[in-house]
């Protein structure tokens, strides 16, 4: 069986490429998402399932009912984009000014999209029931995981599934992780206050600008002196900002950053350490500080049994050398709120293709994959829920993707 939907599931290929390149074209920021899901959502409908909008905001869920009774299985995507202006010359470039898909989230939606197609095919061989989940707001906190499952999206989910096409990744390769794969990911505000004047007589002032800078470099001592080196983290001040004149020394200063942790033990070591030595750095220097600190997406922890069941399968699809363990990634990614609820795991797919310049990372202006990564993911997919429902074969000799006609290519 798992032959004929695989085969099936490529000639879906050039419809995938383009609603992949629609979304491209028509990108919405998370949280502002109104004519993708609607476009999922028709989409959906087509095919004959039971469709439910507006899951936690704008999600939405497609249901696959089997034909005989069974398990069920839940493949999630995301379809949100980021405030980037794409630098990409393509006829499927960004139409809307300062929006861009940069993270491969038209890549997820149109693969799951073709695998609710193919599969919907086959519903009279299938036993149980497949739910597809389209996650809207995967890129900004508090995402929009969390409200979709508290609107009912994981009941009665028996295992989850989700991917990431990778841009670090070659084509055709498959990365898995079991236990920890993604960080916990968090985000901390710091308004140091202090006196302003003229920049000619800084003797008169608490110059908050001096204060700040400072704070920046005490706050690289917590990773360093603070965190047990066998642990990973990060702590990244990602902005500064203070006055807008040369010669005036400004009231307040505004630092805006980020951690990454594993470990909830050390997240919680860094919290402190965060509002400990901004206090202790602006008291020093006769300033004062506001400080938040807001917990975003907890750390993505792959279920063993599930991890190893998807290697298992990539590897039987693609061959032991196109699937490897990798290392776990600082990104964080709210897929960790269904793996709290549900067993399952989060893989990634290879999408970097050097010689058509498709190997920018993630969140860069020229961000762009090769688009027969969906066919690698798709028949990842497929083949788990054939597993996990218990219907037909799984080793199939396969390469994981084709050629497509005429060359799919970054200008195409």
């Amino acid at each position: 069986m798992l032959g004929s939907l695989t085969e099936r599931f490529e000639e879906l290929f050039a419809e995938m490429v383009e609603f992949r390149r629609d979304l491209h074209m028509h990108p919405e920021l998370s949280f502002e998402e109104d004519r993708t899901p609607r476009k999922i959502a028709d989409y959906l409908t087509s095919l004959g399932l039971e469709v439910r909008t507006g899951v936690g905001g704008r999600g939405v869920v497609g249901v696959l009912e089997g034909a005989r009774p069974g398990k069920t299985v839940a493949l999630r995507a995301d379809f949100d984009a980021l405030p980037i202006q794409e630098e990409n010359d393509l006829p499927y470039a960004s139409k809307v000014p300062g929006v861009m898909h940069a993270c491969g989230h038209d890549i997820h939606t149109a693969t799951l999209l073709g695998v609710a197609k193919t599969l919907s095919k086959s519903r009279e061989e299938l036993s149980g029931r497949v739910v597809f989940i389209h996650q809207f707001a995967e890129e900004v906190a508090p995402g929009g995981a969390k409200p979709m499952i508290e609107d009912g999206c994981l009941d009665g989910m028996d295992v989850v599934y989700g991917a990431h096409v990778w841009s670090s990744l070659p084509l055709g390769k498959v990365g898995v992780r079991a236990g920890d794969a993604m960080a916990a990911a968090d985000t901390f505000e710091v308004k140091v206050k202090g006196r302003g004047g003229h920049g000619a007589m800084p003797h008169l002032t608490v110059d908050p600008l001096v204060v700040a800078s400072q704070l920046v470099l005490n706050l690289q001592q917590i990773v360093s002196r603070r965190v047990d080196p066998l642990k990973p983290a990060v702590v990244t001040v990602g902005s500064l900002h203070a006055g807008s004149a040369f010669n005036v020394i400004p009231d307040s200063a505004f630092l805006k950053g980020t951690v990454r942790t594993f470990d909830e033990e050390v997240r919680k070591e860094i919290e402190t350490a965060i509002d400990q030595i901004t206090q202790g750095t602006c008291a020093a220097a006769g300033a004062t500080a506001e400080v938040a600190y807001r917990r975003g997406y907890p750390a993505v922890r792959n279920h063993v049994a599930e991890t190893e069941t998807i290697e298992r399968l990539a590897r039987e699809m693609l061959g032991d050398e196109q699937v490897t363990e990798v290392e776990p990634v600082m990104g964080g990614e709210d897929f960790a709120y269904y793996l709290e609820k549900v067993p399952g795991t989060f893989f990634f797919v290879g999408g970097s293709n050097e010689e058509q310049g498709m190997n920018f990372p993630h969140h860069h202006p020229r961000f762009n994959v090769d688009e027969r990564s969906m066919l690698v993911g798709g028949k990842i997919f497929i083949a788990a829920v054939l597993e996990f429902l218990g219907s037909g074969e799984t080793g199939t000799g396969e390469t994981g993707f084709v050629a497509y006609p005429g060359e799919v290519t970054a200008d195409a």
